[in-house]
């Protein structure tokens, strides 16, 4: 299910060199039997030129990526299909690995800001009648893409387009879910409010920091979750089940690190207590459970500054932890987390797509999955009317 964008080496054992048994994850996890990991060539750290492709919209994208679903594409031609993806300017590289899932061009769309930072768009492309699906998520800068989303969701509706669907990768301000104190918003609902009255049919989500978010929507909410990926690139390694030990780095995540521990193969869960001063600062009190002489997994749906991961692995390699992997499905990584990631504390820090990568913040402990295959099959499920509860696709999260 998962496509490795971006491996960079590492001096350290690999799980393959850890044991020889393998673990197994649970048939749910495993979409697609043609679909595997594949890796990139790096030249001094970077992607080669030569592993990407250019597309007819301009963009630079995997050459493992860019032969089309066969299945999905027979669908398409036989249906003579009204589906139309677009995609805004928060991570075009996506939308185009979507797209070419599909066996589809990117709708034609233009996008400008003006001298005082307004934002201008216009479809270059009829969507009347059309299933439209717009990709664009809401990560940093937070604000402009989240307007940008909202102009392109009225420009659909204007156009007449029969069902708006908004594709967004990583939903922001979803950690303000709630109010912990008085006087708060609730930025989460806000922005729900925003997108629905903007003129969204639907929203695809991946990985919502809370799961009550999708209550804040009047509208339909597929939530799908990055966790099959970064499984599918764990099964294609060899460890030992008595050495895995999967750790949420905070009480908050214990749901999401114990269902990622049932995958593999049940292994045993560790907490870490952290107490926090305030936003973005966190400082870690102790451990529960046991990881000594382990290979510690630290699971997470984001990673931010990284302050919080970055301090539980410190914890784990005091209380004797052999090697901690980190894995989360958004990179927001805001500064210092490159710092902080890349200080050696982590064997290999395993992040999704979601959110675009600068080549500046690639560090050589960094591996990039794709969840381009994984939204294109719920993007065409949704268009196809499809339940998502039938296996093997149980796992994508859609009813």
């Amino acid at each position: 299910m998962s496509t490795l964008l971006h491996s960079a080496p590492s001096s350290s054992p690999s799980f393959s060199q850890i044991a020889t048994p393998r673990f197994a994850p649970s048939p749910r996890i495993s979409l697609r039997k043609d679909v595997s990991c594949r890796a990139v060539k790096l030249e001094n750290g970077r992607p080669s030129a030569s592993e990407f492709v250019v597309s007819g919209s301009g963009n630079a994208i995997p050459s493992f990526v860019v032969a089309p679903n066969a299945r999905i594409q027979d669908l398409v031609n036989r249906n003579d299909t009204r589906l139309r993806i677009f995609s805004g300017t928060a991570n075009p590289s996506l939308a185009q690995e979507i797209a070419c899932y599909l066996g589809l061009e990117l709708g034609k769309i233009k996008i400008k800001h003006f001298a005082d930072g307004e934002i201008y768009v216009q479809l270059q492309e009829s969507v009347r009648g059309c299933d439209v699906f717009l990709v664009q998520p809401t990560c940093p800068p937070a604000n402009e893409n989240l307007m940008e989303l909202l102009i392109m969701i009225d420009a659909c509706r204007r156009a007449s387009a029969k069902n708006i669907t908004a594709v967004i990768p990583y939903f922001g301000y979803a950690r303000a879910d709630r109010k912990t104190q008085g006087r708060e918003s609730i930025a989460a609902k806000l922005v729900a409010n925003l997108i629905t009255e903007a003129g969204a049919n639907r929203v695809l989500a991946c990985d919502l920091h809370s799961g009550q978010s999708m209550g804040y929507f009047d509208i339909p909410v597929d939530h799908v979750y990055g966790q099959p990926v970064i499984l599918d690139y764990l099964a294609s390694k060899t460890i030992c089940s008595d050495d895995l030990v999967v750790v949420s780095p905070d009480v908050g995540g214990v749901a999401r690190a114990r269902a990622f521990a049932k995958k593999l193969s049940d292994a045993p869960l560790a907490i870490v207590d952290k107490r926090r001063h305030g936003h973005n600062v966190a400082e870690v009190m102790n451990l529960i459970g046991d990881v000594r002489g382990k290979v510690a997994v630290m699971v997470d749906d984001m990673i931010d500054t990284a302050g919080t991961i970055a301090k539980g692995a410190a914890l784990l390699h005091q209380e004797g932890a052999r090697e901690v992997y980190a894995c989360s499905t958004h990179a927001v990584f805001s500064p210092p987390a490159i710092e902080r990631l890349s200080s050696g504390l982590f064997q290999e820090v395993i992040i999704t797509n979601t959110i675009p990568v600068a080549e500046q913040n690639y560090f050589p402990q960094l591996t990039v999955l794709s969840v381009a295959n994984l939204l294109g099959e719920t993007v065409w499920r949704v268009h196809d009317d499809c339940s998502g509860g039938i296996e093997p696709y149980s796992s994508l999260g859609i009813d």
